[in-house]
């Protein structure tokens, strides 16, 4: 095997080089972006960065001196366009064609915007790349009054950082909850309340939302038969689009994503995938967290040099919202949760169990919390029969339950 092809230069990408060079891998790798800046995190952008509390240097997942021993061969900002799997190419944009002996797909995904037209306002943004952040950032040094579409993950975050710099935030949701998909009704209301208390307005079951730009380019919200609201800005926290395009194009197996085994191998067996694109082996749909990137893809590197590693990690993503840190480990699973357990220690710190029938852990989440985290993956991982009356008591010390 002399040469690896990588498309996308994200946090999945940049983790998949790292490990090919560690396991020996001395052939060239190509690695395909649509971005000068290459191989950074992307959650600090809707906190730290965007608050301007840290800047763009602190995302770079490597050094520059550990870039440059990587020896990649750039192809940026460029776009990968097709695969000939026959021929075993990758067409790009460029008018390049890159022949490879194991190609890896870590495209991602991108910021879903509900209605194209938005897209083409002066003043409504997104968040998923340094150039969206900066953008941003920039406005939010004028503008006060801020409207959030999307009260997911991303839109809380950005909604908090906004808040928290003084400005006037309010948050438009689709469903009649915050972060329906993920969490449970009993966290949704704990974070309405966290941002309420904050001085957030939030609307939930925002379902006919339109956006008219004025002539000065601030923008008006329209929420159904309620009255236009005006904004010097809109953020679409709406979700997020699987960039699977060059997936379904060369007729791989792909569903929401693209379907990969344990090893982060696809329908064709030389073309693997990892990150936001590829579907977790185990659970069957796409995962978008800083973890599952890094971790797929340093399996996915691993099984490519013929050390084939199984990833099959429990889901774990993080959050910051003003003073909380959110930890959720697991996948909110409402059909197989028999008990729900609620650990209050404080004001500050929270605690959310999800147990089965059995009494066994199948998802939490946790409020300034990080060792009942820890904790909790072993609890999983080793099937443990847990105790209510344990759980519930903020003075019973967990660590006993090793």
């Amino acid at each position: 095997m002399n040469r690896i092809v990588i498309v996308g230069a994200g946090q999945a990408a940049g983790w998949a080089v790292h490990t090919l060079r560690q396991q020996g891998f001395t052939g060239e790798i190509h690695v395909v972006s649509n971005e000068d800046h290459v191989f950074y995190e992307r959650p600090p952008l809707s906190k730290q960065v965007l608050s301007q509390e840290a800047g763009i240097e602190s995302l770079n997942l490597f050094s520059t001196d550990q870039v440059n021993d990587f020896s990649v061969i750039w192809h940026k900002p460029d776009h990968a366009t097709q695969i000939d799997k026959a021929a075993k190419n990758v067409h790009l944009q460029s008018g390049k064609i890159l022949p490879y002996d194991k190609l890896l797909i870590a495209t991602g995904s991108r910021a879903r915007i509900p209605v194209p037209e938005w897209a083409k306002m002066q003043h409504v943004y997104t968040m998923r790349d340094i150039q969206d952040c900066q953008k941003l950032a920039d406005k939010l040094k004028t503008a006060q009054h801020i409207a959030v579409i999307g009260g997911g993950w991303i839109g809380l975050e950005i909604a908090a950082t906004a808040c928290k710099q003084g400005k006037n935030v309010e948050i438009f949701e689709y469903g009649s909850r915050l972060c329906a998909r993920s969490v449970s009704p009993e966290v949704s209301d704990f974070l309405k309340k966290l941002h309420e208390d904050a001085g957030t307005q939030i609307h939930l079951n925002a379902t006919a939302l339109s956006l008219v730009e004025q002539a000065d380019f601030s923008v008006n919200v329209v929420n159904g038969q309620e009255p236009a609201k005006q904004f010097d800005c809109v953020v679409v926290g709406a979700g997020a689009e699987i960039a699977k395009e060059l997936a379904t194009l060369a007729e791989l197996d792909v569903k929401d994503g693209i379907v990969v085994n344990a090893f982060g191998q696809s329908s064709d067996a030389d073309i693997y995938a990892a990150g936001d694109v590829a579907i977790h082996p185990v659970l069957g749909y796409c995962i978008q967290s800083w973890a599952n990137a890094q971790n797929q893809a340093i399996a996915a590197a691993k099984s490519m040099m013929g050390e084939h590693t199984a990833y099959e990690d429990i889901p774990w993503l993080w959050s910051d919202q003003y003073q909380s840190n959110i930890q959720i480990l697991g996948t909110y699973q409402p059909e197989k949760t028999q008990q729900i357990v609620i650990r209050k220690t404080n004001e500050t710190q929270i605690s959310f169990f999800y147990l089965d029938e059995q009494s066994q852990l199948i998802n939490m989440i946790a409020v300034n919390d990080s060792k009942v985290v820890k904790l909790a993956k072993r609890w999983i991982a080793s099937s443990k029969v847990l105790e209510v009356g344990q759980l519930q008591d903020p003075d019973f010390n967990l660590m006993k339950l090793k």
